[in-house]
């Protein structure tokens, strides 16, 4: 796997992770700033952020045992690793750029920040591994 295919692992991992504490442990503190959530719609969104916090977290995990077993000379498994959580990760952008562009639960057009940090990094591991 390419060093450019690695090294965008490794900030898809970060960009996760950081979402994976705004969603599932620091919602109450980040919920207008990140997601510009309104104080009053948090008892309905509790679970469900939580669930797609830990749904990031996954992710992340799976990128970083992809990078481990790159790094520790199983080629074939890490890269197969990696690259399934890139697609998965491309894809999740795709439907979250759908889900904004339908304007399912704020104004079109709020969420293509999220769209191009989930998106962007999967899509220069997908080219460069």
């Amino acid at each position: 796997m390419s060093p450019v295919a690695q090294v965008a692992a490794v900030v898809a991992v970060l960009v996760h992770v950081l979402v994976f504490v705004w969603e599932a442990l620091l919602l109450d503190r980040v919920h207008h700033s990140v997601f510009r959530v309104p104080a009053e719609h948090l008892p309905a969104i509790r679970l469900w952020a939580f669930g797609v916090g830990f749904y990031n977290l996954f992710l992340a995990g799976g990128t970083v045992a992809g990078l481990i077993a790159v790094w520790s000379g199983h080629e074939l498994v890490g890269r197969t690793l990696v690259l399934y959580t890139a697609w998965f990760m491309a894809l999740s952008s795709v439907v979250l750029a759908v889900a904004d562009q339908s304007a399912m639960s704020r104004p079109r057009n709020s969420a293509w920040g999220g769209v191009a940090a989930q998106g962007l990094p999967a899509l220069v591991i997908l080219l460069f591994a």
